[in-house]
């Protein structure tokens, strides 16, 4: 049972990364409210790394921001770290 929870927390997350550098990138434009950067540093350390990664780069937003670029690949390197080791333990 346990076994699917983590392959679909990671996809709900990613899914909710990606849309919300698409709004993000939105309200930029129209220079409405943003999303906080913390909020979306937090889904980016939550397992959204590839959503906030593929939204940089398809949306073109935040693509200078060096805190960006440095907190997707730290949270990329311990998830790909840390996730064989979930995926071992979940699955005894």
């Amino acid at each position: 049972m346990l076994n699917w929870i983590l392959p679909c927390f990671l996809a709900a997350v990613n899914i909710a990364a990606y849309f919300l550098m698409y709004i993000d990138k939105q309200k930029a434009v129209k220079q409405q409210w943003r999303i906080a950067e913390k909020t979306l540093f937090l889904l980016c350390l939550c397992g959204g790394f590839i959503g906030i990664h593929l939204g940089m780069k398809h949306f073109r937003h935040k693509t200078q921001h060096l805190s960006f670029k440095i907190i997707v690949s730290v949270s990329a390197i311990l998830w790909l770290a840390v996730l064989p080791f979930s995926v071992f333990y979940l699955t005894k």
